[in-house]
């Protein structure tokens, strides 16, 4: 039998056969192998039973973060290793689902980089089991690295496969509000933190019909069937929960841009697509916070209306078209013009006069406000000079500047300033720098040393829109102001809320306390000026006197105040 059984083997000799069969058991899986393979790949498998509490593990426990669990552990204690961003997350996988359905969870454990749990629900539901792996071993480069969604390139390629599909399709995109500010206040690292857990809850929130990425620093996309449901309103229910980073709570708000497209042999180019949404995030930025907008054809002449504006504004610096227009500021007890403050104005060749607020928010994104407070300083010292020999009976008329954000800090300023007030021949103090709170309190030993230094160049010093912001009153004394402007709206409301009344007049006890003169803007009326005078505030500025006139009307605004002994006034607002 032995050699019938040999020979009808192929004809194999039996030493051959021998060698097989011991290649044969080298090559067998054993439980031990396995575990080896599993640990070298930094890999682990985990079966979860709910009816037993019961989560255990195979692998590579320590390197997963798991190693405190191994070789099991109960629900409440694999949760609790979790970080807490990711806790909801670890507690998905626990719930039980119907036989088949699939787990695929970004989660983060403590000591531990992000890892992919990928699995399916087995016996009717009775328990998973599946792979838990570093995100680095199962995600290829085509994702990003720290939230694990798709990158922007390889989002592109896939909105291109997706789109050749024939159906209707909304693309949204999801920018997170004050990323930056976030950045300053925690740090890159924790940031990283709050980004990967939003990049956790968009991928549950389209795991299985929709392609989401991560396009940019601060920027989501979605790809989804618009009969998927509102794209947009998941994507905001999924960024906007809040969560705990570092012991801080943190309640992310986004802005959002849609677009829609049909899908099949005539769809849009991903990319053109794309920039469309982009758009459309823009104009909801200009909403504030949580803003959101669709595309449309309107945003697309806008977008190249703002293009030419931005070469139009570079250009109006060197043509000439910026200039100051002057808004009087009266003494509300002799009611005679004291002097002007210089407000920027834009005579565009074609579009006439921009308003102020079309294009001072674009100079500040080009970097041009330093230019800007240049050129105001020195036209408006040149004019003040001119209305001063002109008219000598004008007494100590004086002009306002108002330096923009972080101007202060501009090297250089003290010196410019020196040469504008002696190349015009300004007496000291004609020239009245006003700076805002916020810049005084960012750095407040530096501006006190530059206001100190601008005072001996010659320049007067104004504390703009007192009562908004929170300066330290300890420091008020010690800065070299020499005059508060308190803020318009306390003096509109002055007359109807008791409140505001209040502020003003401790303003303005302030300052005669501090030996500092008061200028209250907002004054619409005779009867906002009497209450004010009544407060003994010093100067009154607003519509109902003048708005900011080209110099030509103020000088003759200031000629008819003089030749009428008072500024006119409206009786009441318009």
């Amino acid at each position: 039998m032995t050699e019938l059984g040999a020979a009808a083997d192929f004809g194999r000799p039996v030493g051959t056969l021998q060698a097989l069969n011991t290649r044969s058991r080298s090559l067998a899986w054993d439980a031990t192998t396995a575990i080896e393979a599993l640990a070298a790949a930094d890999t682990a498998l985990w079966i979860w039973t709910p009816s037993d509490d019961q989560m255990r593990f195979t692998g590579a426990t320590r390197a997963l973060g798991l190693g405190p669990l191994a070789p099991e552990c109960s629900g409440a204690a694999f949760t609790a290793v979790a970080i807490p961003q990711d806790r909801a997350l670890a507690e998905k996988i626990l719930k039980p689902q119907a036989e088949g359905t699939e787990v695929a969870v970004r989660l983060r454990m403590r000591d531990s980089e992000t890892c992919i749990w990928r699995g399916v629900w087995l016996e009717d539901g009775l328990r998973a089991a599946g792979v838990a792996a570093l995100e680095a071993k199962f995600a290829a480069s085509h994702r990003d690295h720290l939230t694990g969604l798709l990158d922007r390139r390889t989002f592109l390629v896939r909105a291109g496969e997706q789109l050749t599909q024939p159906g209707d399709y909304e693309l949204v995109v999801a920018d997170v509000d004050r990323l930056r500010r976030l950045n300053e206040a925690l740090g890159h690292e924790r940031t990283d933190l709050v980004l990967s857990a939003l990049g956790s809850r968009l991928n549950a929130a389209f795991a299985h019909d929709a392609n989401a990425a991560r396009i940019g620093e601060d920027e989501f996309a979605v790809l989804a069937p618009r009969g998927s449901g509102m794209v947009a309103e998941r994507v905001r229910e999924a960024l906007e929960q809040p969560l705990r980073v570092a012991g801080f709570d943190i309640y992310p708000t986004v802005s959002i841009g849609s677009a829609q497209a049909e899908g099949g042999p005539d769809a849009p180019d991903p990319a053109e697509m794309l920039r469309r949404v982009e758009l459309a995030v823009e104009q909801a930025k200009t909403a504030g916070r949580g803003g959101v907008a669709a595309y449309g054809r309107a945003l697309e002449s806008d977008s190249l209306s703002r293009l030419a504006l931005e070469a139009d504004l570079r250009n109006a610096f060197v043509r000439g078209e910026i200039e100051p227009f002057y808004q009087p500021i009266v003494n509300l007890l002799t009611g005679a013009v004291a002097g002007f403050e210089a407000l920027a104005r834009w005579r565009h060749p074609k579009r006439g006069l921009v308003p102020p607020d079309e294009f001072l928010g674009l100079a500040d994104e080009m970097g041009l406000m330093n230019d800007l407070g240049l050129l105001m300083m020195t036209q408006a010292s040149r004019q003040l000079a001119e209305w001063l020999v002109r008219h000598p009976s004008a007494g100590k008329l004086f002009c306002s500047v108002n330096l923009s954000v972080g101007e202060i800090e501009r090297p250089n300023l003290v010196e410019d300033v020196t040469r504008i007030i002696a190349d015009a021949g300004l007496p000291k103090g004609a020239l009245k720098l006003e700076v805002t709170e916020g810049d005084i309190m960012r750095d407040t030993s530096r501006a006190a040393e530059t206001l100190t230094r601008l005072r001996k160049a010659g320049a007067s010093l104004a504390l703009d829109d007192f009562g908004t912001g929170f300066s330290s009153l300890t420091w008020l004394a010690k800065l070299p102001f020499d005059t508060l402007k308190i803020d318009r709206y306390f003096v509109l409301t002055m007359d109807k809320d008791e409140g505001s009344a209040k502020i003003v007049k401790s303003v303005v006890n302030l300052g005669r306390d501090l030996s500092l003169e008061v200028v209250a803007e907002g004054v619409e009326n005779a009867g906002l000026a009497k209450l004010l005078l009544e407060a003994q505030c010093h100067y009154g500025q607003g519509f109902g006197y003048a708005q900011a006139l080209p110099a030509q009307e103020a000088e003759v605004y200031l000629n008819e105040s003089l030749a009428d002994g008072t500024a006119p006034i409206k009786a009441r607002s318009a």
